[in-house]
């Protein structure tokens, strides 16, 4: 499976605009390509479409810390392990454990880090310990000796995560744009970059114009930047998301009579995963504690459910549990030949050779996103996630034009 393309170095954007909604906007839509400013995009979404936010917030996941030799040690936090949910995780007083990364591991064979940290004008000691091994990752206690939560702590002491591909350190304008105006809730190590482009000016013109703007939580992980390196894509293991969505968005989904749009191909995996979880529970009679999609059960449920049914049967089972939103974890991996079952639009970046998100496209335009990042190369946009915008129409959906 080839989906890879030559990107030169000087196309990726290393940083963002000085204005959000100033971006290029690529339109694909019937088969045609045409350019326009992404503050338009009003114009090209109807009264009665449904527009899909990401509202996770970016956390300062990397800490930097020193063992007494000197050595530094740079800790990226991907999940919380224990308590594994993050909010709880993130309220957690004097101590919690992480899945993450460890940047200099060789120098970091055991004992504990330490980091002199000020956090809401109390000085606190910050230890990290390892204590085990998770997949690619490693596990890390972290403890500390002031009743502070832990999320005040990374905000007090971490730096946030900008992408490997950016080939820079963290800047004081990262904590302002690679956040988008309407985060929320922490938790993601990326951000949903289809955002970014977003003001609240802009977001005020779609609501005038009657556009209905819903928002669900994906905690976008590091995994989204791992390449496809397999020619064999069923080789691929996918990462792992958790997302949440509220049952007033589902009925939404189930009421809406126009054209559903993800923005972002975080949206866009959260709402097909709510889908293909109806199914499971239609047919599996799977119980909504633990819900999870795994990546390839899009492919292997089956495919005669109606969305309505789907969506029905899971907001039964909410309210059959006293519930208002669904928690879930996905691992789908959307490639060409996968049927969408909510979204008909997207609106998303250019992506990375060889990546999950290039073959989600792939999979959303056909073979034709060849000729969309063509044209995206030979009129300037600008790639990645500071870089400029699409607004791509599934093929053959029907979307009537605003």
């Amino acid at each position: 499976m080839n989906y890879t393309y030559h990107l030169p170095g000087e196309r990726i954007a290393k940083f963002p605009l000085a204005e959000r909604d100033q971006s290029k906007l690529l339109i694909y839509r019937n088969g045609t390509i045409t350019t326009d400013v992404f503050s338009h995009l009003p114009d090209y979404i109807s009264k009665s479409d449904l527009l899909a936010f990401n509202n996770t917030r970016v956390i300062r996941a990397r800490i930097e810390m020193e063992k007494e030799t000197g050595a530094r040690i740079e800790i990226f936090c991907l999940e919380p392990h224990e308590p594994h949910d993050y909010q709880l995780s993130f309220v957690q007083q004097y101590t919690c454990q992480w899945k993450c990364l460890v940047g200099n591991l060789r120098k970091w064979k055991s004992g504990k880090l330490k980091k002199r940290v000020t956090c809401n004008g109390v000085e606190i000691n910050l230890y990290a310990e390892l204590v085990g091994n998770a997949e690619q990752s490693r596990i890390i206690r972290f403890t500390w000796d002031n009743p502070i939560d832990f999320g005040s702590l990374l905000d007090a002491c971490g730096y946030t995560p900008i992408p490997p591909y950016l080939n820079r350190k963290t800047e004081d304008i990262d904590e302002t744009r690679y956040q988008t105006v309407y985060s929320k809730h922490n938790g993601s190590v990326a951000a949903p970059t289809a955002g970014l482009h977003f003001t609240p000016q802009l977001l005020q013109k779609l609501s005038v114009k009657g556009t209905i703007l819903n928002e669900l939580t994906l905690h976008v992980g590091a995994g989204t930047f791992r390449p496809v390196q397999q020619d064999d894509i069923s080789r691929h293991e996918m990462h792992v998301e958790f997302f949440s969505i509220h049952i007033e968005i589902i009925r939404n989904l189930m009421t809406n009579k126009g054209v559903i749009t993800a923005v972002g191909t975080t949206s866009l995996r959260a709402l097909e995963s709510v889908y293909w979880l109806g199914v499971k529970i239609l047919c599996q009679n799977t119980e909504l504690q633990n819900l999870h999609l795994d990546q390839w059960e899009a492919y292997t449920l089956s495919q005669d459910v109606p969305v309505l049914h789907s969506l029905t049967k899971i907001c039964e089972m909410l309210e059959a549990n006293q519930q208002n939103i669904l928690y879930a974890s996905t691992k789908i991996l959307i490639t060409p030949g996968y049927t969408f079952r909510i979204c008909k639009r997207l609106i998303t970046n250019f992506h990375q050779p060889q990546s999950t998100l290039l073959l989600l496209v792939g999979a959303f335009v056909g073979e034709q996103w060849k000729e969309i990042y063509q044209y995206a190369l030979d009129h300037d946009f600008r790639f990645l996630s500071y870089g400029d915008c699409s607004l791509l129409e599934l093929k053959n959906c029907g979307c009537p034009c605003p």
